[in-house]
Parts: structure tokens; C-alpha cells; sequence
């Protein structure tokens, strides 16, 4: 086999390999003599047919498939003896195929670019050090009764806060639109997640009352048959509730999965869970800086295939996410370039300590993920099964606890500050946007 590489531009290398028609043909000989003990030809008995007839009726399809393993299997020999990384596999131009000839073909593909890292220690990186306090914990069941409001039937004009049941009718020009009518919508006076108009309306009005009003969709409502559009609504109080919190007893606790509702096993199980959102947040702290340091300071030039890949990932996601279902309503590719170039700069990198430090997946670890991913299925056990089936879902969560193991070992190497904070601050707890 000879093979020749040449770069055509950038990460894209140009094999062009060729086989010796000896060996083509050698391979096509012994593939015909296996099919003459199994091919059903009528007028021969299975097991019985000559040779020139199978090569006759067999030839040209035992040629063709033969021709395209050994470009499969002389393309990664090939590959390897010229020590090179594909980023993706090969677009393959044959070049000569004919039988009686020499095979001849050019295999175009991009290769991973050489990674030298440049030297750790000289990265700076802050540590938020921060505890959960006493009062974290008290603010906290604070937050969990704000979860678990009680509702009172008031006989009262509604106010700030309140609960509302209500009739309604919307027009626009004068006729009923599309899920423009309905009865007994709860409407929580505050909570912003209805048109302003109403919500504004509804205070001062007691049950049985009426009013008609004006309102104007945003340009952006999600319901873009009325985006934009002004409308006129016909609303009827049905009744007021007030709003009041939960008392911190046995009850509320066993409503947070507390079966014998004792209370200070609730705040120890709130303090717990708190510091383990702590503990993760100032590890995305370290994760976030020492990742931008990386990417500042080792600039790579990205496999053009592997950028493809992650933007249409990333479209995909942003499509889910959307309720997004038509393939032809993907968002712009331009829109998501520079996180994918980062993105795959960043798993080049991070697989680079992994080689030079030839570290191994920790099983572990790949539990600890696998229990954190099914925790918040209906059914964990079942969510267990079908992880553990799937090749696919595994190696992600193998994939991601490798990257903790090169996260880990970089931080041993780059400078650590601590740095003074809070719960509240790495957490965003309590904050309002």
C-alpha cells in the first residue's frame, strides 16, 4: 500500500492511498469462493455451484463491496501510519476502482490540531470561601412557605397579593380571538403572569363585580396570532382569596418529605442541601475562571467539522428549549459560533491534561452523576435502567466526570485565592431580576 498526505489548507489533510490490484483481486477471489458453498443459483444445488458461474452472476456486486471495506480498513491503516488525529471522518474521491486495476482513491479529512499547554502556574484564579449561616437556613424556610402559600375566601375588594378567580372574554375588533374566552382563571394579583392591564384592573373589584377594559399584547407575547395587537376585555370577579403563609409546624415539614415532621430534621436537610448548592457554586466559580484562562491563554485552531457539530448542537438545544419543532426554523448559526468555537477550544484542551496526565475515568464519580441525573425522575430506579442502557447517555456522564478529574488537577496547579463572600451572593438566593 502506498500513501501519501499532503495539507490542503489549515486542518484539512489530503490521503490519497493506493492497493495493489493483487491484492484487490486476491481479496475479491476469496470472497467468491466462501459464496460458491452458499449461493442459491437455480439449476445448482446449494453448495455445488462452479465458480465462473457465481463469478459471472457475482462479480461486479463482490468487486464493489470489497472495494469499499478496503478503502475503510487501508484509510485507518493509512491514518495510522502517518500518525495522524482525524477530527471526523474522511470524504473519500476514488480516484481508480476499476477491476484488473490497481485501487487508487484520496481520502479529505481534518485532523485535531497539536495542543501544548502553556504552563498553569502562572493562572490566578479567586475562591469565594462561604458558609451557610443560621440565618441562610432561617431565609430559606422562609422562601420553601412562599412555595406553599394558603388561600383564604375574603369577602373584600381585591388587593395586592391576593388570589382572584375570574370570567373573562377578550375581542379583537369586535370578535372573540382564539383562547380569548374562559371561566375560573386564578389570577395572583402581583405575580405578573398575565396582560398588566387586567391585573391592574382586578384590584378594587369584589366578587360578582364586572368591568370592561382595554389592553395591548406585547410585541413579543407568545401567542403570536395576537402579538402586538389591542384588545378589549370583559372581566367578572368570581370570588377573592387571601394570601397567607404556611405555619413552620409538623405538617409543613412533612410537606418537604419530612415523614415524622420533625423540625430540626427539616433545617438539618435545608442546611445540607444548601451547602451542596454552595460547594457547587464556588466550584462553578473555579470551573468559570480557570476556563476562560485556558481558552485566553492556548488559542487553537478548531476542527471546521467539530465547530459544525457543536453549533447545530447548541440550535437544537436553544430549539428545545423554545418549543422549537420545524428543522427549517433553527436559530442562526452566527448567533451561537463564538460559544461552539469556545466549546470545542475548551474539550481540546481539557482531553490534552487528560493525555499528558493519563487519567482514567472514575467510576465514582460516574455514580455520583448517575444518581444526581435520575434524583428528580418520577421513577429514579426506572431512569437507573434506561441510563445504564443507553451507551450514548453513559459516555456523557463518563465524558463529564473526566472533565471534573482534569478540572480537579488543574486547580492543584494554578494559584488559589481565597476570597470572602456569601451564601447569598454566589447563590443569587433572594434575588429578584
Amino acid at each position: 500500500m502506498q500513501v501519501s498526505v499532503t495539507t490542503t489548507h489549515g486542518l484539512e489533510r489530503r490521503l490519497e492511498i493506493a492497493v495493489p490490484g493483487e491484492q484487490v483481486a486476491g481479496e475479491v477471489d476469496q470472497r467468491l469462493k466462501r459464496l460458491t458453498r452458499t449461493a442459491r443459483i437455480k439449476g445448482f444445488r446449494p453448495g455445488k455451484v462452479p465458480y465462473a458461474v457465481v463469478r459471472q452472476q457475482f462479480g461486479s456486486q463482490v468487486h464493489a463491496q470489497t472495494v469499499s471495506d478496503l478503502m475503510q480498513s487501508t484509510f485507518a491503516e493509512a491514518v495510522s501510519q502517518q500518525r495522524l488525529r482525524p477530527a471526523g471522518g474522511p470524504r473519500i474521491e476514488p480516484i481508480a476502482v476499476e477491476p484488473g486495476s490497481e485501487l487508487r482513491y484520496a481520502a479529505i479529512f481534518e485532523v485535531l490540531p497539536e495542543v501544548t499547554l502553556k504552563p498553569l502556574d502562572a493562572i490566578a484564579v479567586e475562591r469565594p470561601s462561604a458558609q451557610v449561616t443560621d440565618e441562610d437556613v432561617a431565609a430559606m424556610i422562609e422562601s420553601m412557605r412562599a412555595q406553599r402559600p394558603v388561600f383564604t375566601l375574603v369577602e373584600r375588594a381585591a388587593q395586592d397579593g391576593d388570589r382572584v378567580t375570574i370570567d373573562y372574554e377578550g375581542r379583537i375588533d369586535g370578535a372573540v380571538f382564539p383562547g380569548g374566552k374562559g371561566e375560573g382563571m386564578l389570577v395572583t394579583i402581583g405575580a405578573h403572569r398575565i396582560l398588566t392591564e387586567i391585573e391592574q384592573a382586578l384590584i378594587g373589584m369584589a366578587a360578582g363585580a364586572s368591568k370592561t377594559i382595554p389592553a395591548v399584547f406585547p410585541q413579543d407575547y407568545r401567542a403570536r396570532a395576537v402579538a402586538g395587537k389591542a384588545a378589549e376585555f370583559d372581566l367578572r370577579v368570581v370570588k377573592v382569596e387571601e394570601r397567607s403563609l404556611p405555619p413552620v409546624d409538623a405538617d409543613f415539614a412533612r410537606a418537604f418529605g419530612v415523614p415524622d415532621g420533625d423540625l430540626e430534621r427539616l433545617r438539618t436537610e435545608v442546611r445540607l442541601s444548601m451547602e451542596r448548592e454552595l460547594t457547587e457554586a464556588v466550584r462553578s466559580k473555579l470551573r468559570d475562571q480557570l476556563f476562560n484562562a485556558l481558552y485566553r491563554d492556548n488559542p487553537l485552531d478548531v476542527p471546521h467539522s467539530m465547530l459544525e457539530e457543536q453549533i447545530r448542537e447548541l440550535q437544537l438545544q436553544t430549539a428545545r428549549h423554545t418549543g422549537v419543532q420545524d428543522p427549517q426554523q433553527l436559530p442562526a448559526r452566527e448567533a451561537f459560533e463564538a460559544s461552539a468555537r469556545r466549546r470545542v477550544a475548551l474539550g481540546l484542551l481539557l482531553g490534552e491534561i487528560v493525555r499528558a496526565q493519563a487519567l482514567k475515568v472514575d467510576r465514582e464519580r460516574v455514580e455520583q452523576r448517575l444518581d444526581a441525573a435520575v434524583a428528580s425522575h418520577a421513577d429514579p430506579q426506572e431512569a437507573r435502567r434506561q441510563y445504564l442502557a443507553s451507551r450514548e447517555a453513559m459516555q456523557q456522564l463518563e465524558s463529564a466526570a473526566l472533565e471534573d478529574q482534569a478540572l480537579d488537577w488543574a486547580l492543584t496547579q494554578v494559584k488559589v485565592v481565597d476570597r470572602p463572600s456569601t451564601f447569598r451572593e454566589l447563590t443569587g438566593f433572594g434575588q429578584t431580576t
